[in-house]
């Protein structure tokens, strides 16, 4: 039985009332959530609430939903539009990239993050290159921002992220083109490379 169909069932179970069932799929994604919404919002404890309003929009909206998806999509869609109501409602610009989130030990991080090599120049140049790209990733347009972040530090799909931000496939693998493009100029300089390489 595949991860979609053990939710689906646990769907299922907490539509007809199970309670049960709702908490293991709030066990099972609530990390994944934490994680996704402390790269959009910086206090943990606003992460934490808009944490907790999605889990409820989501139990609210379970009869709507119709499995088309993966669960964990459909929530990290509810999650991302619960976030950018949360800021827009302040009117804050939304950061990418925590500094704490830029210090976990999750293998997703070091894909964007240079590796370390353990010697003075490379924790330097790792260092550099990851303020370099977490102002980069900061400096986005925000359907660009939670674009990269979806692909990169949550590993989504295209298709994922395609349903999530309610989009075109072309127009999301275009946003990441550009967001890759721009943080490329910015590690540049850093990295000693040439405008005909990206990296």
């Amino acid at each position: 039985m595949s991860e979609q169909d053990i939710d689906r069932q646990l769907v299922e179970r907490a539509r007809n009332g199970d309670k049960r069932a709702f908490d293991l799929l709030v066990q099972k994604y609530h990390r994944r959530l934490m994680r996704l919404l402390s790269r959009m919002v910086r206090n943990q404890e606003e992460v934490e609430d808009i944490a907790q309003e999605t889990f409820i929009k989501a139990y609210r909206a379970l009869p709507q939903f119709r499995g088309d998806a993966a669960f964990y999509t459909w929530l990290y869609r509810i999650g991302v539009n619960t976030a950018r109501n949360y800021l827009s409602s302040r009117k804050r610009q939304m950061p990418t990239i925590s500094d704490q989130a830029m210090n976990d030990d999750d293998d997703v991080d070091e894909r964007i993050v240079a590796q370390d090599i353990n010697t003075p120049e490379s924790m330097l140049l790792s260092k550099q290159v990851a303020m370099a790209v977490n102002e980069a990733v900061e400096a986005l347009p925000e359907e660009l921002r939670t674009a990269i972040t979806l692909r990169e530090m949550e590993g989504l799909s295209y298709e994922e992220i395609a349903e999530m931000m309610v989009c075109p496939i072309g127009t999301v693998r275009s946003r990441i083109f550009r967001a890759r493009e721009a943080i490329a100029a910015k590690l540049r300089p850093i990295l000693g490379t040439t405008g005909d390489t990206r990296w």
